[in-house]
């Protein structure tokens, strides 16, 4: 029944996630020397494995409109890997960034997400379908980094709360691009405390389960 149905929201630690994180020099020194063409460049970030409901197509058409004519270069950043079966779309995607010279770089699956965001402008969550909570939208907000998603699922739901001017309709892209365009020229402050910690997860699963158990008595 609806009325028994218990929302416990996903949560991350502030102490791992938090705004003014900055990546090791170490860490700065091996991403140049492997990506030197960002080198003091700006770059916005998808993260995401590479499926085609994570909407890397929507990416491509919102850099390709970005760097038009006259506006300064801004690269995009597509974290996250391919499995056996996605090959070809990965494949599919590296003709598109070729075919039409996109200043985007695939850089595989990565296990330093943290350190990317940190140092990207924007995060973009562009699913094409609901995600059940949206992770990544929340661990880059944490971190101070504004973030633009289609507004539907627990993406919607974390913007909402969080950050509402990175809500978009789901596949306006025109919208997409202006709203970016927009936050990229006139950065809007990101909320430095929210209600969506670990601990507060862990603190409401385990009062559940007390009620629970409780009830069963």
């Amino acid at each position: 029944p609806p009325q028994k149905i218990r929302v416990i929201y996903r949560g991350v630690d502030p102490q791992q996630y938090f705004p003014g994180y900055h990546p090791p020099a170490e860490w700065l020194t091996s991403w140049y020397q492997q990506y030197p063409q960002l080198y003091q460049q700006p770059w916005i970030t998808l993260p995401g494995r590479l499926t085609r409901r994570k909407g890397h197509l929507d990416f491509l058409e919102l850099i390709h409109a970005l760097n038009a004519p006259g506006k300064p270069e801004l690269w995009g950043l597509i974290v996250g890997g391919a499995d056996s079966k996605h090959q070809g779309y990965q494949r599919e995607l590296e003709y598109i960034i070729t075919q039409q010279r996109l200043p985007v770089i695939l850089t595989g699956e990565r296990a330093d997400l943290r350190n990317i965001v940190a140092l990207s402008r924007l995060v973009l969550s562009l699913s094409t379908q609901p995600e059940s909570f949206g992770r990544t939208v929340l661990e880059a907000l944490s971190q101070g980094i504004p973030v633009v998603g289609y507004a539907h699922g627990g993406v919607k739901e974390i913007l909402d709360t969080l950050f509402p001017l990175g809500a978009i309709a789901c596949g306006d892209t025109t919208g997409l691009a202006q709203r970016v365009s927009q936050l990229l020229h006139c950065p809007a402050p990101v909320p430095s405390q929210h209600p969506f910690t670990l601990q507060r997860m862990l603190d409401q699963t385990l009062a559940l389960y007390n009620q629970l158990a409780s009830h069963h008595d």
